[in-house]
């Protein structure tokens, strides 16, 4: 296997920082030199890793997806007898959903969705995260019998939804964490098998 290159090594290293800026003052606010700063470099080493604040942005949405599903494969490689695979990240994300911050980056980048990368790079990372979700209900009715569900596609379709609104209302104040928590585990609950508990 071949070894990464130093710009590889580099912009790996130096992602995290410019995602979380991103996070913190949007797309329009976070100027390279801001993200310069932030990350102890140049900007010209920015533009050697990056073609433009554009592709750093497109970087970033990439880097939520590849937060969470380090997150998810993480958990379920742990040994748990208690609930399924989807069980347990349902009640993972009831109880962490947003604490990173990084959903400030999807927020910001719908309000770009107009330029073409960053519209794309959004489809491909909901596109990612719903052949997971969807992946996870399919294996967990596997498991369940009951004649009440929307299918596999609309149910994880609304587990996103509900991921969403949990965002929105934590970060308008609308839920409180006890509330979200709720909100994620009843209704994805009823998503994942037709029943809350």
């Amino acid at each position: 296997m071949p070894r990464p290159s130093q710009t590889d090594k580099k912009r790996k290293n130096l992602l995290p920082i410019v995602a979380r800026a991103f996070a913190e003052l949007g797309y329009r606010r976070a100027t390279t030199a801001e993200l310069a700063k932030r990350c102890k470099v140049r900007e010209n080493i920015l533009y050697r890793l990056w073609p433009n604040k554009k592709a750093m942005f497109v970087a970033s949405i990439d880097y939520v997806y590849e937060q969470a599903a380090n997150t998810w494969r993480e958990m379920l490689s742990e040994k748990n007898d208690n609930a399924d695979s989807a069980m347990r990240l349902l009640k993972h994300e009831a109880a962490h959903y947003g604490e990173s911050g990084l959903q400030r980056i999807i927020f910001a980048g719908l309000s770009e969705a107009d330029e073409p990368e960053i519209r794309e790079a959004l489809r491909k990372m909901y596109s990612r995260f719903h052949r997971f979700i969807r992946g996870q209900v399919a294996a967990h009715r596997k498991t369940i019998e009951t004649s009440v569900r929307p299918d596999e596609t609309v149910s994880a379709w609304g587990i996103i939804g509900l991921g969403n609104l949990s965002n929105i209302g934590r970060e308008l104040g609308l839920l409180s964490d006890r509330g979200r928590k709720k909100m994620f585990g009843d209704a994805g609950r009823l998503l994942l098998d037709g029943q809350s508990e």
